[in-house]
């Protein structure tokens, strides 16, 4: 009996420790060494548009989330630098089909449907990505509702240098984004692979 308890307290204590996020990729591209940055900057909705269904609040607690980890590994955000961070968002079909987007903006809008989703980015993927849209750097594990994706990038040549994903930031798969604790949990699983760690005062 006792080892019956043991066991199930043991599975309950598994059960609570695990993050509701999983990471669906991260992978540093052009053999990029991203501790030759000392600066970034987020893409804002003023050099783009944010996905569909995500409000402005949400976008600002992803881009704050974003900021802590990037200055916990010694970067300075600087709205001049090279260092872009793009953020996408895979949304429903019906959804990113709306008025506002231009004539002939497809497919610089979002990236191509897969089984009625798109990955929708901020800034056009398209414009630093050659082939994306060929399916030739799709990874299709993204198309899934809710799937966040960051994208680094040296916007002055147009070089990708990191992406990853995470899934998922929305709460139970009720298209409402999860609270301010969540997000800030998903971007810290976004960052778990990053390849420069973080500075020694903020390792627990």
């Amino acid at each position: 009996m006792k080892k019956l308890l043991g066991l199930l307290l043991l599975v309950a204590a598994v059960l609570t420790g695990c993050s509701p996020f999983n990471l669906v990729t991260s992978t540093t591209y052009n053999d990029a060494n991203l501790r030759d940055y000392q600066t970034f900057r987020i893409v804002t909705p003023n050099e783009g548009k944010i996905p569909p269904g995500m409000t402005m609040v949400t976008y600002y607690n992803i881009a704050a989330a974003i900021r802590e980890q990037m200055a916990e590994r010694g970067y300075t955000e600087d709205p001049s630098s090279p260092l872009l961070i793009n953020i996408g968002l895979t949304v429903r079909h019906e959804i990113a089909t709306e008025p506002a987007i231009l004539p002939g903006a497809y497919p610089y809008a979002w990236g191509p449907f897969y089984g009625g989703y798109a990955p929708w980015f901020m800034y056009p993927r398209g414009y630093y990505w050659p082939g994306y849209y060929s399916n030739a750097q799709v990874i299709t594990g993204i198309y899934r509702e809710g799937v966040l994706t960051m994208d680094m990038v040296n916007i002055d040549t147009k070089t990708p240098l990191f992406s990853a994903s995470v899934g998922t930031i929305l709460d139970n798969g009720d298209s409402q984004f999860r609270n301010l604790q969540g997000i800030a949990e998903a971007v810290q699983t976004l960052f778990s692979k990053f390849p420069v760690p973080l500075l020694p005062q903020y390792k627990k």
